[in-house]
């Protein structure tokens, strides 16, 4: 049975496991594996699309892709991100809300930021919207933070990200994302916050954790964070197996026998004939 967003509020410290998907097959793979929530993340930017960061990723991008990971996991509960600059007021988060959930099969939208984006967040939730939210690092808007860097480390900016994340819980968030912070704040935000937290280089005392897929299975040979734990190295193990094939094009040893298909040699007589 599918999760719900009620069920989700109610396990609190209950270790909930979250990964990305982006497509069919990845999403398949994922759920029959047991992953509790599947994020179609706008960092499929970075390691589907190749931008360099996740601003140019579009509606239509992730449209496009939260209907592929759709198909790939009926079944799961799918958070699809809202990217950079769909969620300016209101009118437009709702607009774009419906466009993920109706058309693209999405069981919640994810944004990010605390205090400020509050207001969209009621907007959402008072028309039936499921919202995660995302305080600390936030990428959509890393160059006004510094980069892609630790976040709360002194007082102001740690009271900040906490305040931020009960504005979230007050607007009706049903969870929220911490994202490279310090643990002990993630920890005290998990212990004020009567909603799950999800981390990614947070520490090990929220509710869930998050990682990128491509990070957690070697497939992709860009920036990795030193929070990222290689779970597998399936980026080299698919190079070999391209490297084998093309050599065996080129020697000839593919396709071999047992790979190819024959006919009947009447049929092939009376075709030479022709």
């Amino acid at each position: 049975m599918k999760p719900t967003v009620l069920g989700l509020r109610g396990k609190k410290g209950a270790r909930l496991a979250m990964l990305t998907a982006y497509d069919f097959p990845t999403a398949r793979l994922v759920a029959e594996a047991g992953i509790d929530l599947i994020l179609v993340g706008d960092s499929l930017g970075n390691v589907v699309l190749g931008y360099d960061s996740t601003l140019p990723v579009t509606m239509d991008d992730m449209v496009h892709h939260t209907r592929a990971a759709r198909r790939g996991a009926p079944q799961a509960f799918l958070i699809a991100d809202m990217p950079f600059l769909s969620y300016g007021t209101p009118e437009q988060a709702l607009g774009n809300a419906a466009r993920l959930m109706k058309d693209a099969g999405a069981d919640s939208v994810k944004l990010e930021g605390g205090e400020e984006v509050a207001p969209i967040v009621e907007a959402l939730v008072r028309a039936g919207v499921p919202v995660l939210g995302h305080v600390g690092l936030t990428p959509q808007t890393a160059s006004a933070l510094g980069g892609y860097k630790l976040q709360g480390k002194d007082e102001t900016a740690a009271k900040r990200i906490l305040d931020g994340a009960i504005a979230l819980e007050r607007a009706g968030c049903w969870g929220v994302v911490l994202e490279l912070v310090p643990a002990p704040l993630a920890k005290l935000i998990t212990e004020r916050i009567g909603i799950p937290t999800i981390g990614i280089g947070a520490g090990a005392d929220c509710d869930g954790q998050v990682l990128v897929f491509h990070d957690m299975v070697g497939m992709f040979s860009g920036f990795t964070p030193t929070f990222v734990k290689r779970y597998a190295e399936v980026g080299q193990a698919i190079k070999e197996a391209v490297t084998r094939y093309a050599a065996e094009v080129r020697e000839g040893s593919f396709p071999g026998e047992g790979k190819s298909f024959g006919m009947k040699d009447e049929v092939l007589k009376r075709l030479y004939g022709t």
